[in-house]
Parts: structure tokens; C-alpha cells; sequence
């Protein structure tokens, strides 16, 4: 079996990539990053260390690398005759891997099996963008596309933290991972990964993850920017802020038990196993590294105001998310340009005109109000 992984990162090597060698397959690792590629393409293998609570090392073998950028041809090669591909690269990049998708699916031969094809990212349903994309981008019959390939949509969850100097490429990250598929464009023939656990409907747990993980890693890097504190794990061992992202996932739990009917005796059990993951110490990641990107984060369907917005149409309390935005707002980070961008935003708009161009919430929406007040508190 063999695998095509686009993004050679720390997430695809360390998460996505492990998975697949895991489940057997041979994978080629496709990036842009020539250096990275280059010490790929002259390694044996590579090390994943789990840290934390029964961690251990894992080492990757069975991998090939080629440049997306200067190696299309045998790229698109390697797609035309893959059983799989997956993606960890970031949404705003899908639209760029798409094209030498579609053309190694041109390229496919009619007796091969559909190619199975996932992007593993931190958006709610990606796979249903990079589709798009590679139809934007396919020049032949839409049945044949559809025949040649399946996509379906994931969610994923591991914390990889910024990586020590160092360990070339080898990678840090902690020992809890989930990898959930959607089930049903399978029809049956879903490819064998035993690390991943396909399911027969996935929005409530994208959901869950993105409202629980992604919101409270993201509210305790700005709680923790606020308090001139490094590290995640430093910051959650502030008994104030580990108090204010419990209080945020505590509302982002009222709203997946009313919205998705989640026992909420489990779903309290997954915020306490969240916040425990968010403490510990052996993972160096950084309020930096965490909270950077704060445009996306604040954004409509994003871990902030997409949970506060369902809570507001439904009557709900967003008194703690909204203290959440209010850090976010003040994140500050010369080095980041979206946070450089927020903070031109602040200064040179209104309120109202700065949380339609943030948020895109409506005027009318029952959110909008309390964030334009939360925005003028911060310009």
C-alpha cells in the first residue's frame, strides 16, 4: 500500500505520518521546504518521541520524499498509482496541492481502486475544500472524477509543539492522538488504518474537538499572553487561568450536549482530559506558537466566535468566551502578521467596522453587540 502526504512538518511527520507507516503503508511525503525534503530523501528513518504519561519513541521507516515544487512530474507519478492521500499542510493551502491531485487522478488507470483522499487539518470539513479545489482544477468528466476518487472529511487532534533545536527530524509530541474519518463515502471499503476510527457522522466531532481542544488551547495561550507568561503548561499551572478556560469549556460543553446531544457526563470527562493534556510540562510549546494566527482564530466559523454564536442564538451564556475574545483581541506579536493585522484593524476602524471585518458576524446577529463592545474596549 502506499500513501502520498502532503506537508512534511512536524504534524505530518509526526502524527499523520506515523499513523500511516503504523497501518503499513509506504509513504511519500510531498513539501515545498527543499531542505526538509532533501533530508528525507537521504534518511533511513526518522523518530517520533511521545512524551507524557507512558510515552514512548516510535521510529518511521519506509518513506520516500519529493520536492511539490520542483518534482511535479514524479509526483504526480506517485499520486496516479497511490492508494491514499492525505494532507497536513493548512487549509489556505489546499487550493496549491489540488492541481497535482487532479492531475495524477487524470493519469490514473481505470482498473485501479478510487483513491482514497483526506486532508487532516484544523478546519471543519477541509476535505470538502481540497475537493473543490481539485474540481476547480479538473479538466475531464465530473463522473470521472467522481469514479477515480473518495473523499472524505476528518477530524484530527495531537498537540505538536514547536520543536527543540536540534532534532532534525526527528519529533516531540504528546502521547494522546485522535484521528476520526467519516465512514460513509467509503461505502463499505474504507481504507485499513488502525489508528484512525471512522464513524458514520462526523460534525459532532469535529465540533467537540475544535470547541473543546482548539478553543481552550487557543483561550489559555491568550489568557497566558495577558499574564506575560511563556508556556501553555506554565500558564494552566496559574490557578486563575486554568479557572478561566475551564469556565470556557464549560460553556462550549453546554453548547455540544444541547447542539449534538452528548452525555454530558462524558463530554466532562473529555474537558477534564483536555485541560489535564494542556498541563503537561514535558511539551515546550509556547502562548506564542499557540495563539499566533489570531485573524483565523476569531473568525466566523472559528473556535471563539463559532461556539459564542450558536450559544447566542440559542438564549445561551458566552460571558467566559467573550472575556476569551477580549484576550485574543489584545494578543500581541510583532512577529506575526495576522496579529499585525488585527491591531491595524483595532486602530483604524469602528467597532462595528472592525467586527464585521474580523468576525463577519451580521449586525443583527445577538453576538454582534457584545463583540463590538469587547473591540472598542481593546482599540
Amino acid at each position: 500500500m502506499k500513501a502520498v502526504h502532503f506537508g512534511a512538518g512536524n504534524i505530518g511527520r509526526g502524527f499523520v505520518g506515523l499513523l500511516l507507516h503504523e497501518a503499513g503503508y509506504d509513504i511519500v511525503f510531498a513539501d515545498v521546504a527543499a531542505e526538509l525534503i532533501d533530508s528525507l530523501a537521504a534518511a533511513d528513518s526518522y523518530t517520533v518521541h511521545e512524551v507524557g504519561q507512558e510515552g514512548q519513541d516510535k521510529v518511521v521507516t519506509g518513506f520516500s520524499a519529493l520536492n511539490s515544487g520542483t518534482q511535479q512530474a514524479e509526483l504526480i507519478e506517485q499520486i496516479a498509482t497511490a492508494d491514499l492521500v492525505t494532507t497536513a499542510v493548512g487549509p489556505h493551502i489546499l487550493k496549491f496541492v489540488a492541481p497535482a491531485i487532479a492531475q495524477g487522478l487524470a493519469q490514473r488507470s481505470a482498473g485501479l481502486a478510487p483513491l482514497h483522499v483526506m486532508a487532516c487539518e484544523n478546519a471543519i470539513n477541509a476535505t470538502d475544500i481540497l475537493q473543490q479545489e481539485i474540481q476547480s482544477a479538473w479538466e475531464g468528466a465530473e463522473h470521472d472524477l467522481a469514479v477515480r476518487a473518495t473523499f472524505a472529511n476528518t477530524a484530527v487532534d495531537r498537540i505538536v509543539p514547536a520543536q527543540a533545536p536540534g532534532q532534525n527530524l526527528d519529533v516531540t509530541v504528546e502521547t494522546f492522538y485522535e484521528w476520526v474519518i467519516d465512514r460513509t463515502p467509503f461505502r463499505g471499503n474504507e481504507p485499513a488504518i488502525p489508528g484512525a476510527t471512522f464513524v458514520d457522522e462526523l460534525l459532532p466531532y469535529i465540533e467537540r474537538k475544535l470547541f473543546t481542544v482548539n478553543t481552550g488551547h487557543a483561550s489559555a495561550a491568550y489568557f497566558g499572553a495577558a499574564a506575560g507568561i511563556e508556556k501553555i503548561s506554565d500558564a494552566m499551572a496559574d490557578e486563575q487561568i486554568s479557572q478561566k478556560v475551564n469556565a470556557v469549556l464549560q460553556e462550549t460543553k453546554a453548547l455540544l450536549v444541547t447542539k449534538h446531544g452528548l452525555d454530558p457526563i462524558a463530554q466532562e470527562a473529555y474537558v477534564q482530559k483536555i485541560l489535564t493534556r494542556f498541563t503537561n510540562p514535558h511539551l515546550p510549546d509556547t502562548v506564542g506558537r499557540v495563539g499566533r494566527a489570531p485573524m483565523r482564530k476569531l473568525s466566523r466559523h472559528e473556535r471563539f466566535i463559532g461556539p459564542a454564536a450558536d450559544l447566542a442564538e440559542r438564549g445561551m451564556e458566552t460571558e467566559a468566551l467573550e472575556e476569551a475574545i477580549a484576550a485574543a483581541l489584545r494578543f500581541n506579536a510583532p512577529e506575526d502578521e495576522e496579529a499585525a493585522t488585527l491591531h491595524k484593524i483595532l486602530a483604524s476602524q469602528s467597532a462595528d467596522e472592525a467586527t464585521a471585518s474580523i468576525t463577519s458576524l451580521e449586525p443583527e446577529h445577538p453576538l454582534f453587540t457584545k463583540v463590538s463592545s469587547l473591540i472598542e474596549a481593546a482599540a
